[in-house]
């Protein structure tokens, strides 16, 4: 494996640096509620030079966040504490505000979680216009996301062998199924924007997305034998094959929408066209290589990975490669363990420690701002989402994951 920019840092080995990430996971549960119920934790704090994070985000815990700090807790053998955050999950399941459908929202509103009321979102007292404000991407449901929680639960079923979180999975699955499946049988679209109660239906559909999927539904194939999660991850696949672009070894990052005459409104959606290589995404390159059934055709794609987004110490979210992203720099560690090439991932694993913030998790990135090239929303004019030099619980639970070698996809080690 041919090596990207190289790290100066002098290497902790991975159990110490596995320790460092449980410890910190672990009393962040503890901080955000005492006692043993349900919760969920707010994905950023502020950063070095803040001394609040913006209201948009002040007591926001993005599911995304949320399903990962799942899995790597039960990883690092913390399975009470995980329990505490998939029973925030399943109250969010069975007391949806406003839908009835098994749908799962984008972020929920951090802290302990009270079971006698409807699940609480996010948001934030608006003084200039005088009203209580919420975000349309938070509300929404992104189909990934939803695929992530499934993936959790499958992780807490593995740990404990309770049918409820079994059955939990197979809820999460079956809304993506009923909800998103593209028109023609192959991949899934993108989920859900909006503000309730009429939400966007979004009409493209993403690498990233199917790849979950196929993780999710393949692994509950596994466990319970049945067709329609076998038929579902067959679907992902055969849209991973189709999103390969060969002349250049690297997955591009999904559909564009179909055209504006396509019927959003009911039945599945119509796909549009592969987008074009000009832009990329580094976990769409990583990911398919987790999957317990990886394809050798997309091999190629590992030295994708090393062309396009190789940073100083790691690598970038996008191939405009204008600084560290330290989330997908810990899911690099873990695909070269996953695929053979542990020095390369040894050495992504030593420069992840200089990112730990005070408290033990690790910052979204060293830079002031990380630009990604992806809109947040429909409604959106020009790429606004952008990573923050902020402590991040998604980034601090990849790397315990790498730190670990412990795959979110399988529930196994990665070698």
């Amino acid at each position: 494996m041919a090596g990207g920019a190289r790290t100066g840092h002098a290497a902790p080995t991975a159990p110490v640096l596995a320790r460092e990430l449980c410890t910190a996971l672990a009393t962040a549960v503890d901080a955000t509620a005492t006692g043993d119920g349900p919760l969920f934790i707010a994905s950023y704090r502020p950063g070095p030079k803040e001394r609040e994070v913006p209201l948009a985000l002040h007591s926001t815990a993005f599911t995304y966040d949320n399903a990962l700090a799942i899995i790597a807790l039960v990883a690092c053998g913390d399975t009470d504490r995980a329990r505490r955050i998939g029973a925030a999950f399943v109250h969010a399941l069975d007391n949806d505000r406003s839908f009835r459908d098994g749908r799962l929202r984008n972020a929920y509103r951090a802290g302990a979680v009270r079971t006698n009321e409807a699940a609480l979102l996010p948001g934030w007292w608006d003084a200039a216009a005088g009203r209580w404000a919420e975000d349309p991407y938070q509300d929404g449901s992104a189909t990934g996301n939803v695929a992530w929680v499934a993936l959790a639960f499958l992780t807490l079923h593995q740990a404990t062998g309770d049918s409820d979180d079994l059955a939990a999975a197979r809820r999460a699955l079956d809304w993506i199924e009923s909800r998103t499946r593209a028109a023609g049988g192959v991949g899934f679209t993108g989920g859900l924007y909006g503000y309730d109660p009429a939400q966007v239906r979004l009409g493209w559909a993403s690498t990233e997305h199917n790849v979950d999927i196929a993780a999710a539904a393949g692994w509950h194939a596994r466990i319970s034998g049945e067709a329609r999660m076998a038929d579902m991850a067959k679907a992902a696949r055969g849209f991973l094959d189709a999103a390969l672009a060969g002349d250049i070894g690297c997955f591009v990052l999904g559909t564009v929408p179909a055209s504006p005459g396509s019927d959003l409104a009911a039945g599945p959606l119509p796909l549009g066209p592969m987008a074009d290589a000009g832009h990329l995404a580094l976990d769409t390159q990583l990911w398919p290589h987790l999957l317990l059934d990886a394809a050798p055709a997309w091999s190629p794609t590992l030295g994708c990975v090393e062309r396009r987004f190789a940073v100083q110490d790691g690598y970038d979210f996008d191939n405009d490669r204008d600084g560290l992203w330290v989330e997908g720099t810990a899911q690099a560690a873990l695909t070269f363990q996953a695929t053979g090439h542990p020095a390369r991932a040894a050495e992504l694993l030593a420069g992840l420690r200089a990112h730990r913030a005070v408290g033990g998790w690790l910052l979204a990135t060293p830079a002031a701002r990380l630009t990604t090239g992806l809109t947040i929303g429909p409604d959106s004019r020009t790429p606004d989402f952008f990573y923050f030099n902020r402590p991040h619980l998604g980034a601090t639970a990849w790397a315990a994951l790498a730190a670990l070698g412990w795959n979110p996809f399988t529930g196994r080690h990665a070698r």
